[in-house]
């Protein structure tokens, strides 16, 4: 009697351990494809995204840890923003390199740019919550310190947030930049898939599980009514988007 209970038990958990993929692969693909057909194959090129009724002025929020060697590229991306009206805070977040004299140097540079310095590193949420608190705009692009931006992303994020306003976030869609070697080869893989095929099939079903922590836009109210970001998180991507799904906000993916 116990053999036979333990073989299907052994043959249970292998069926859904190779049934259960199979099934989740097909489920992506069918919803990334009808992604495409219902919302992609009308869109007009990506350097010709459409127009809006008004333009509401973005703050762009960048947490920085050791950042010095990138963040000026990061900020040249920024300022290359086809977008009327901008700010962009860098968040020195207690970095031990020249990171502080950097960002201070761009903001003297620049009018757009504002530092904001911590004095001791406290993570990533503590220092988007800083900067939202500093924040002059009522629409938060946010963005990591290592990144670039594509010069029409605010045009074609706010499109959600401006035509809809239950549209609590709109994240984005990272591409790898290294892919030189074999780990950077391998994410190339993995965001094409997670991040391209995932958030496109789960944008369709009427869910987006999580925001890309390395880009995406957000509505200062829906943030405040969810108390903003959580320090204590083991993922700020998570954790927000999860407390904004709870309120019952909408988070699209572009």
């Amino acid at each position: 009697m116990l053999m036979h209970l333990l073989e299907i038990v052994a043959a249970g958990l292998f069926g859904f351990s190779f049934y259960y993929p199979l099934f989740m692969a097909y489920l992506w693909m069918t919803g990334g494809l009808f992604y495409w057909a219902h919302y992609e194959r009308h869109d007009p090129a990506p350097d010709s995204p459409p127009p809006l009724d008004h333009y509401p002025p973005v703050s762009i929020l960048v947490p920085c840890h050791n950042e010095a060697a990138c963040i000026g590229e990061t900020v040249d991306a920024l300022l290359a923003i086809d977008y009327p009206e901008f700010e962009i805070l860098l968040i020195n977040d207690g970095s031990t390199d020249e990171t502080p004299m950097v960002i201070n140097a761009l903001a003297q540079t620049h009018d757009r740019v504002r530092a904001v310095h911590l004095a001791e590193n406290q993570g990533k949420a503590v220092g988007l919550n800083t900067a939202a608190l500093l924040a002059r705009h009522d629409f938060f692009l946010c963005i990591d310190g290592d990144s670039r931006v594509d010069p029409h992303c605010l045009r074609w994020m706010m499109r959600h947030l401006v035509h809809s306003p239950r549209v609590a976030a709109v994240t984005g869609n990272p591409r790898i930049r290294t892919r030189s070697t074999l780990l950077g080869r391998v994410q190339v893989g993995e965001f094409s898939s997670i991040i391209g095929l995932i958030k496109r099939a789960q944008r369709t079903y009427g869910k987006v599980f999580t925001v890309s922590g390395v880009m995406v836009c957000f509505r200062r109210a829906a943030l405040h009514e969810v108390g903003y970001w959580s320090p204590d998180a083991l993922t700020e991507d998570i954790d927000i988007s999860w407390k904004l799904e709870v309120r019952h906000w909408d988070v699209r993916f572009e």
